[in-house]
């Protein structure tokens, strides 16, 4: 579904207590809130118990969704909120920090139509998985959500020019990943392959 009109309908009937609208809105966007968890969780076997809770909070919070503002961006959002919340839990449960890679580049060129084209690859995939989840987080909602950087700007509540540098970043590091495995003998497939 991609008219908004279609969305604030579903919301509207949904707050009137249709339940039908609930499950057709849930129908509608699940694939894309899916995609999203998906990508930004690392515990795999966690992916479905977030996405439950993301929709009972939309459900909880749909009256304070303001119409007037597109709905899908609104959703990721909360989204996104459910997954820090989770990693919040999983980070004080389990005590991990976050590992920061810190690798430089002198090459400018541009890496982020790469990313479009091999998205489905294993290594590149696994690859992103290891950006710190700032930048992952970046990555997976500009190039496999088709964001602008002025709505993960709205998304994430930062200004665009920080959404504009953990994408440069990462794509930088993917580089560097990119052009290590190209040194690497044995390694060039990885890359290449599908």
């Amino acid at each position: 579904m991609s008219h908004p009109e279609e969305y604030g309908r579903l919301v509207q009937l949904s707050l009137e207590g249709s339940r039908e609208a609930f499950s057709a809105l849930y129908e509608a966007t699940i694939q894309d809130v899916y995609k999203t968890v998906h990508y930004l969780t690392e515990e795999k076997t966690d992916v479905d118990d977030i996405v439950q809770e993301i929709y009972i909070q939309v459900h909880k919070s749909l009256k304070r969704y303001d119409a007037s503002k597109p709905f899908r961006p609104w959703l990721t959002g909360l989204a996104i909120r459910q997954i820090h919340a989770y990693r919040k839990k999983r980070w004080m449960r389990l005590r991990i920090g976050i590992k920061a890679l810190n690798y430089t580049s002198e090459k400018e060129e541009d890496f982020s139509s790469q990313i479009v084209e091999k998205i489905s690859n294993r290594s590149l995939l696994a690859a992103v998985n290891q950006l710190p989840f700032k930048q992952k987080q970046a990555v997976v909602l500009h190039y496999l959500n088709e964001y602008s950087q002025e709505e993960i700007a709205e998304i994430l509540d930062i200004p665009v020019g920080t959404v504009k540098s953990r994408i440069h970043a990462a794509l930088q590091k993917l580089r560097q990943r990119y052009e290590r495995r190209m040194l690497i003998p044995g390694k060039v497939e990885e890359f290449h392959g599908s």
